[in-house]
């Protein structure tokens, strides 16, 4: 989304009469692309949308504290990311079982999910991101799927490019030999 768009949509919701117009341009911009980053987070579908309202929600009763230093599209995938990974969290002390099985139990969760369909390739790619660890699931996901920048993921994730420049790294290699192994 271009900056100009992301100002429009800031102007909009400062004046009280066209809040409303503002927050479905808002809704209509990012809406997608946060279903599909929260989707390759938490899996599930239904849980997705879930999240994606908790994400817009967050967003209509805060936009108003955004102080601008970021762009507003790092700012929404700030949220959505700590949305998914809360909702992991969730799971993870809900259950009582470790991470790992959560994981574990997500990869298992897309062959039967109906919404998620892909051939044998693409599913074997999302069982081996699924093995990754969290940080690395989450690096690789911004930076392959959505095409994000190393330093647009740095601000989201609040780390630095070379972090996560190794992240990234690291989790190519963990998937090509997840791969080739299986």
């Amino acid at each position: 989304m271009q900056s100009g768009q992301d100002e429009d949509i800031l102007c909009q919701f400062r004046d009280k009469n066209t809040r409303d117009r503002g927050f479905n341009v808002l809704v209509s911009a990012y809406q997608e692309k946060i279903y599909w980053l929260i989707r390759r987070i938490v899996i599930s579908h239904d849980d997705s949308n879930d999240v994606v309202q908790f994400v817009f929600i967050k967003i209509w009763n805060n936009i108003g504290d955004f102080r601008e230093d970021a762009k507003l599209s790092t700012w929404i995938y700030r949220i959505a990311v700590n949305e998914a990974l809360a909702l992991l969290k969730s799971r993870k002390f809900i259950n009582f079982i470790p991470f790992f099985n959560v994981e574990k139990k997500l990869a298992e969760s897309l062959v039967d999910d109906h919404f998620f369909q892909a051939d044998e390739i693409e599913l074997k790619l999302q069982k081996s991101i699924l093995a990754l660890p969290t940080r690395q699931r989450l690096v690789f996901n911004m930076r392959y799927y959505d095409e994000l920048s190393f330093e647009e993921i740095s601000r989201i994730l609040n780390t630095s490019e070379s972090a996560l420049k190794s992240s990234y790294h690291f989790a190519f290699k963990k998937i090509k030999k997840y791969l080739i192994d299986d």
